[in-house]
């Protein structure tokens, strides 16, 4: 199998990091090689937070180069568009719809950019945007947003969602299991 590379960016506290660990978690009782990184932002919550994950049958790097990710998974619309250089040509962006302001707007130093949506799409053909989070409100909990972004991920990269299940019920806590299962499958379903 060829190395798939997939570039996870959000802000702190959004579950990027849970999310890396369930693909790995995944990829690895595949059978696969699986390589990873995280890069954390100057807060823990609210800073950016990247990771990269490459599995396949053998993966040399955990880094994602740039013009090389197969996925962009965007917890939030302004890291995905300051992260959309690292997909391929025909790589797919799944972006959640959230604006979290970073500190520079927070203390007026900045204003949020307009039109993300539009510029991410200008920069990628496949794009898939989502509200992740009112799905997640619906749902009853809004940390469940990674694991509905998880579920679209999940159906593009097409392992089996027993595969995925199971996943989840090693990698997160024991009493959010089935909240989070559900979330896996509303974000399978929606695609």
């Amino acid at each position: 199998m060829n190395t798939k590379n997939i570039l996870i960016v959000g802000v702190g506290g959004q579950g990027t990091l849970l999310t890396s660990r369930i693909i790995g978690d995944v990829v690895i009782n595949k059978g696969y090689d699986v390589k990873m990184s995280e890069v954390h932002g100057m807060a823990q919550r609210g800073g950016s937070v990247v990771t990269h994950v490459k599995y396949g049958d053998k993966v040399y790097s955990p880094l994602v180069e740039e013009r090389g990710a197969d996925v962009l998974l965007a917890f939030e619309k302004l890291e995905a568009l300051r992260w959309i250089h690292y997909l391929k040509e025909d790589g797919i962006a799944i972006v959640n719809d959230q604006e979290i302001n970073p500190m520079p707007v927070i203390i007026g130093a900045e204003e949020y950019p307009e039109d993300i949506i539009e510029k991410i799409k200008e920069n990628c053909k496949n794009t898939y945007i989502v509200d992740a989070l009112s799905i997640a409100k619906n749902l009853g909990n809004i940390k469940v947003l990674n694991t509905i972004l998880l579920g679209i991920l999940a159906k593009y990269l097409g392992l089996s969602v027993d595969e995925w299940k199971d996943a989840i019920e090693r990698v997160v806590p024991s009493k959010t299991i089935e909240l989070n299962k559900k979330a896996f499958l509303t974000g399978y379903n929606l695609k």
